[in-house]
């Protein structure tokens, strides 16, 4: 659904090049939920300003479904973003409209009757649980509240795919997680393709199937959630699923493994497992187990006895589905 290939952003500032975006290339499938992740100036915003064409690339291609946008008339351009939804970090609604006639906004600027205009608001109101609050202004809701509205206001126009820039960095952690749970439900009842741009790895957790990771401009690394997080050393793996330090106490010699596994093999008895097998001591030094996406990923860091045989234990771990490192004692 979201195609970008190559894509390049440089601006001039003075006598010099900054370049912003470095050849970016990323596919989004329809009805997946995608985060880009990255550090300030990574060029996460910029990226997205490409994508609607807000700012032209300086060169490389964006493709929504099967509309190659870098290359259409204005007057098409304008067309194309109305099946683009936008989520701002702060919502950008207008003080002086109401719930209701904020979500309208779109509507009005596309000429829309205005009993129509009524009757799609009060569905989207509904759609994010505000109908109740159709008549308030923005200085009466919440930043909750006002981010659904945000929300309603970029599905107005039937978009088929939600650009979220930030959406919940300005939110507390208990209304972080209802506007995550809100945006994976809108995704499946509609249909709808979204990529969420963000700094916080929390909600590439919660909410994402795929991740890229940004940096200085360019994909560094980038693929399924299951796919990143199961590959030993990858940054987006340590990123998602760390450990949470180590214990002091260490076994002197013997080697340190680092342990990453997932779906079935998540639920195995790993540790009793191999003292029961192959006769040995295990030192468990860190561990992490979470739920990721649909799946539960473990990530163990142990210290076998320098007696174990670490061959033999390897080949039985990587047998079992287990990504074995072997670290420095």
């Amino acid at each position: 659904m979201i195609t970008v290939t190559d894509l390049r952003k440089v601006y001039r500032q003075g006598d010099r090049d900054v370049v912003a975006l470095d050849g970016v290339t990323l596919r989004v499938p329809k009805g997946s939920v995608h985060g880009i992740i990255g550090h300030s100036g990574a060029g996460k915003s910029t990226l997205v300003r490409c994508l609607t064409l807000l700012d032209r690339p300086t060169s490389g291609s964006v493709s929504i479904g099967d509309r190659e946008l870098s290359s259409v008339s204005d007057a098409e351009l304008r067309r194309a973003r109305r099946r683009i939804g936008m989520v701002f970090q702060h919502a950008n609604l207008l003080d002086s409209r109401t719930t209701a006639q904020n979500v309208a906004f779109p509507l009005e600027l596309v000429g829309t009757p205005k009993q129509e205009a009524a009757r799609k608001v009060a569905e989207l109101l509904k759609l994010v649980g505000l109908d109740r609050f159709a008549d308030a202004y923005p200085s009466q809701l919440s930043g909750g509240q006002r981010q659904r509205v945000g929300i309603a206001r970029a599905l107005a126009t039937d978009p088929d795919v939600l650009l979220c820039d930030e959406p919940t960095s300005a939110l507390d952690p208990a209304t972080t997680e209802e506007i995550l749970d809100l945006i994976k439900a809108l995704r499946d009842r509609l249909g709808l393709t979204v990529l969420i741009i963000t700094h916080e790895m929390h909600v590439v957790k919660r909410a994402c199937d795929s991740v890229s990771l940004l940096e200085a401009g360019r994909i560094v690394e980038s693929g399924r959630l299951a796919d990143v997080v199961a590959s030993p050393g990858g940054r987006l793996s340590m990123a998602l699923l760390p450990l949470p330090g180590e214990a002091p106490e260490v076994l002197p010699g013997g080697p340190v493994l680092d342990l990453l596994y997932s779906g079935d093999a998540a639920a195995m008895p790993v540790i009793s497992g191999i003292a029961r097998r192959f006769d040995t001591d295990v030192n468990v030094l860190a561990g992490s187990v979470e739920h990721l996406g649909e799946a539960q990923f473990a990530h163990l860091r142990i210290q076998l006895p320098s007696s174990a045989d670490l061959a033999a234990i390897t080949a039985h771990l990587t047998a079992n589905g287990i990504a074995v490192t072997t670290k420095e004692a």
